[in-house]
């Protein structure tokens, strides 16, 4: 599986952040554009995160 769940994450990331700016414009409830954007920060920090090395022992 390797990299394919970070890059799925990374790709969610994307999306949601299309998702934010034309609920953005759209101008959907403050609310929706705050939570699908704190979706798309989790999404891009669980893809990077995933992608750092591990620290060995």
């Amino acid at each position: 599986m390797g990299a394919a769940l970070p890059t799925l994450l990374l790709i969610l990331a994307g999306v949601l952040v299309g998702g934010v700016w034309s609920l953005y414009r759209q101008g959907a409830p403050r609310s929706a554009v705050v939570v699908t954007a704190l979706l798309a920060v989790l999404a891009t920090v669980g893809g990077v995160l995933w992608l750092l090395p591990e620290s060995g022992s």
